[in-house]
């Protein structure tokens, strides 16, 4: 993607690779993310229903016909904002696991980084969640779209299980990083409607239940318990595959 046309007086398009590529890469790298985040900012301003392309275009200082060359539609606008807020959320992890060895202080370090990574987006959450919401909208976390973001954000999880010290059964570890994340979506959609200063209640939310999931967790290593897991990671394989 280059993002410049180049003008038919210009020479020849420059081979792939060429010391003009880069410069135009970047700039059309600078475009995309400009109108990114003008739709953000309007979506938070306006709300998603309301914040239409032409405006983003006209907001961004860009043609409409450019802004659809980067993003099809806002549904590849909230696509480009789920990739954006996972790189965010994998820095800001990447710092809390490296000084932390303990399963329950980096899932609840993690936690705490998605929510603060997501807390400028609250205003328009709610009005948001209402597309992402139904199950044929792209917008879903669970859709076939927004599955380089859900496994972006599964992988976070699953550097939480591995760089830990707990030792887990091994079916359960495998499994585990994406029973945290489907654990997360929960927090997050009670962090949607948390209408509490700052999100508090969402903040009390993960301080209360990582120390029963980090129990839990313990607890699966027991040799009375381990029927009982095995029948819930076959349920879990059960309800995962299609029809």
């Amino acid at each position: 993607m280059t993002g410049v046309t180049t003008a038919a007086a210009e020479p020849a398009e420059p081979q792939p690779g060429a010391p003009a590529e880069k410069p135009r890469r970047a700039r059309g790298e600078q475009t995309r993310q400009l109108i990114l985040e003008t739709a953000l900012r309007l979506f938070r301003e306006r709300g998603y229903a309301e914040t239409t392309m032409r405006a983003i275009a006209k907001e961004a200082g860009v043609a409409v016909g450019n802004a659809y060359y980067y993003f099809d539609s806002k549904e590849h606008l909230i696509q480009g904002f789920y990739d954006r807020n996972q790189t965010i959320h994998r820095a800001a992890a990447e710092q809390i696991l490296a000084g932390e060895k303990d399963l329950a202080p980096r899932l609840r370090g993690v936690l705490h980084a998605g929510i603060d990574v997501n807390a400028p987006y609250h205003s328009f959450a709610a009005t948001f969640f209402k597309t992402a919401a139904e199950p044929s909208s792209p917008l879903s976390p669970f859709s076939r779209e927004s599955s380089p973001a859900r496994e972006a954000a599964i992988a976070i999880f699953r550097d939480v299980v591995d760089g830990s010290t707990a030792k887990l059964d091994p079916e359960l570890r495998k499994e585990l990083p994406e029973l945290l994340w489907l654990g997360w979506m929960g927090v997050i959609l009670f962090w949607v409607y948390d209408k509490s200063p700052g999100q508090r209640r969402t903040r009390r939310l993960i301080d209360g239940a990582v120390p029963l999931i980090d129990r839990l967790v313990s607890l699966s290593r027991l040799r009375v318990l381990r029927p009982a897991l095995r029948q819930v990671l076959a349920l879990i394989e059960t309800v995962r595959k299609d029809d």
